[in-house]
């Protein structure tokens, strides 16, 4: 239902008033979880370039730090299938390769959380929708920029103690 409203509301609204209101929908779901503290699954997805890069993105909404793209799963969905929306919905870019490397057991606004991290390769370039996604950008790993996410780092962790050469 909730994909519903906000697939309406993403065509009836403008970008601008959209990007302004999504603070305050953060805020209202972050204060309903702590509340609530309803168990909740997301991916995150380590998207490499030709050059080793990894991609990184800032949201409109939420501390303005340098997150991985992924999103949350919905109930019935596979994990591998919403991060391909995700990746698709947000930067319009289509993955080349996807693989499992890790489920994190963290803890999002009180809830517990389960994040399936993936690896992906790509040669598509970021296109943010400018409504969620305001920036995104590849890095080197060893120069990533500052601040990161607060689960950022672990996730960035598991993904190259899980990854497969080649």
């Amino acid at each position: 239902m909730l994909r519903l409203i906000a697939g309406a509301t993403e065509r009836l609204l403008p970008a601008w008033l959209h990007r302004a209101l999504l603070p305050l929908a953060h805020r209202l779901r972050h204060r309903w979880r702590r509340w609530r503290r309803v168990p909740i699954e997301g991916c995150a997805v380590v998207i490499e370039n030709g050059a080793g890069e990894i991609l990184l993105l800032r949201h409109s909404y939420g501390p303005p730090a340098w997150m991985l793209p992924g999103g949350g799963i919905a109930k019935g969905e596979r994990p591998a299938l919403a991060a391909r929306r995700e990746i698709a919905e947000e930067l319009a870019m289509a993955l080349d390769r996807l693989d499992p490397v890790a489920v994190l057991s963290e803890e999002i606004s009180g809830s517990p959380h389960t994040a399936h991290v993936f690896a992906a390769t790509s040669r598509d370039r970021p296109r943010p929708d400018r409504r969620e996604v305001i920036e995104a950008r590849f890095f080197p790993l060893a120069a990533l920029p500052e601040p990161l996410g607060p689960r950022t780092a672990s996730r960035i962790a598991a993904w190259q103690a899980g990854r497969r050469p080649g």
